[in-house]
């Protein structure tokens, strides 16, 4: 798999940074460096985006003690206890050749890492056979120290509430957010990716739409590059302090404009699952790069 399809290839040309993009994608390789190994290793949490069996694409996150995510080879990576049974993704890994983007994110250092592959289950929940392993910059990350693990409260599959609208609950959280991920697929797999910005960054429009300024970034054009393609999308909103997940599923486009460029969502599908994480996070120190104007 290259570094890009036609469809990112289009927005770096369209706003002139084919040149930039090419030098970035050159960070992107197929294989996982040590440095990599070690970082992928100390974290208690994996983003993951993927399809579900109807087709539909999610944004869901993993936990565990640091080290249930291995790279157990120069192109492997195991993932110990799988998708948690309440998820919308459980059943998406059931053959080899799932492809499935991930995330690889420390609040704490602002640091994170993605790797985009084929999974396949395996006896200890599923493994990833690397095509794109690459590092982001910290923009728009915020920091926060964790706090600790409250695995006593970690939700159970009937905690999971399923809708094809936002409540008005859901809609304070989104408006509330920092921090959201997202997963994109194209002809050529998929994507996990974050986005972040001071509360309000998201706009939502009515119970069904929601939409975002895209912020200047690393040129390289993945997200909306897919969405160019396949308008499919997966977002995952966390609580950080109490655990609990809201997940998204729908079609999303990206529209030009006075306003720059916005990327407009609407929802098809919700899981919201309260304490969905063990994990307690601090309050946020907000990036500096953040935007201080919607």
């Amino acid at each position: 798999m290259g570094a890009y399809h036609s469809g990112s290839l289009a927005l770096q040309d369209r706003f002139g940074v084919r040149d930039l993009a090419d030098h970035v994608g050159r960070s992107i390789t197929p294989g996982i460096r040590p440095v990599a190994a070690a970082f992928l290793e100390a974290q208690p949490m994996l983003v993951i985006g993927a399809a579900d069996p109807a087709g539909r694409v999610w944004s869901t996150l993993l936990t565990g003690a640091p080290g249930f995510t291995r790279a157990t080879g120069p192109h492997t990576v195991s993932v110990a206890g799988g998708v948690p049974a309440h998820d919308p993704l459980a059943g998406a890994v059931t053959a080899a050749g799932t492809p499935v983007g991930t995330l690889a994110l420390d609040p704490r250092t602002r640091r994170r890492m993605r790797l985009n592959g084929l999974a396949r289950p395996s006896a200890r929940g599923f493994t990833i056979q690397a095509e794109q392993v690459f590092s982001n910059c910290p923009k728009y990350l915020q920091r926060r120290e964790l706090y600790g693990s409250d695995a006593a409260h970690a939700s159970d599959a009937g905690a999971a509430r399923h809708g094809e609208a936002l409540t008005p609950d859901q809609m304070r959280r989104v408006r509330a957010a920092d921090t959201f991920f997202v997963a994109t697929a194209a002809p050529d797999g998929v994507d996990a990716s974050h986005r972040g910005g001071n509360p309000g960054f998201v706009r939502v429009d009515t119970a069904r739409e929601l939409s975002w300024r895209d912020y200047p970034g690393n040129a390289m054009f993945l997200t909306l590059g897919n969405l160019e393609e396949d308008g499919r999308a997966g977002l995952l909103f966390l609580d950080w302090e109490t655990g609990s997940t809201l997940q998204l599923s729908g079609l999303a486009h990206t529209e030009y404009g006075p306003e720059g460029r916005v990327t407009r969502f609407r929802v098809d599908r919700t899981v919201d699952t309260p304490a969905a994480s063990p994990l307690r996070w601090s309050p946020p120190e907000y990036s500096p790069a953040n935007p201080t104007t919607l």
